[in-house]
């Protein structure tokens, strides 16, 4: 049985590019394009793919880790590989931290693509960056320990800091904007903050700012 794929990128040559990589192997079919994250959502409950090929910074509609968030919550058998152009200590940590299968850069030949397809098929983690090995390796190592936030509190942090509304954050995370209010409260009471100022200071400090 052939695996499904769903490429999800705004760059309509990237997702044409990767098409035309891999459309001609055997055991893969890819059965739809996104070219954002909403979109993406949307097509991965209509077409049940088994690997998402998952773009990070998409301006328009939910980013990629977003769009991941929501896919693996609706879809519990779907596996997502990253593919971006950031390479930074910050976005893998985000990618292990929401438990994302695999992390490629862009300029991956079509043979390492295909690995990861294969590799996170079988149940393996499969991530490969510019970061130097021993670095990958203690990331991964670290990637249990907890934070005193949780995964949908960080989310509203990030969102936060990079000047999204309540409103705007609700919709996102498609939540109500009174439960974005009660999540702001428990943080600020986690973090012993006291205002909007000081959370974007914990935000640009923890780095949150940077995964745009």
């Amino acid at each position: 049985m052939k695996a499904k794929l769903l490429i999800v990128d705004d760059h309509e040559l990237i997702r044409k590019g990767f098409r035309l990589l891999l459309e001609g192997l055997p055991d893969l079919e890819i059965t739809a394009e996104a070219r954002d994250g909403s979109e993406a959502v949307l097509l991965a409950a209509r077409h049940q793919p088994d690997v998402v090929l998952m773009d990070l910074s998409m301006p328009d509609g939910l980013d990629g880790f977003v769009a991941s968030q929501k896919i693996m919550m609706e879809q519990k058998s779907v596996k997502i590989i990253v593919l971006t152009m950031h390479d930074e200590e910050v976005y893998v940590k985000r990618a292990l931290q929401l438990h994302i299968h695999g992390y490629l850069l862009k300029n991956s030949q079509a043979g390492e693509v295909y690995e990861a397809i294969r590799a996170v098929l079988r149940g393996e983690r499969y991530y490969r960056t510019r970061i130097p090995e021993e670095q990958l390796s203690r990331i991964m190592k670290g990637e249990e320990t907890e934070s005193v936030l949780t995964l949908r509190e960080q989310e509203i942090v990030r969102l936060t800091a990079l000047g999204f509304t309540n409103v705007q954050i609700a919709g996102q995370l498609t939540i109500s904007p009174k439960t974005v209010e009660n999540h702001k409260a428990n943080i600020m009471q986690k973090l012993h903050l006291k205002d909007k100022h000081d959370l974007i200071k914990y935000a640009i400090k923890n780095k949150f700012i940077e995964l745009l």
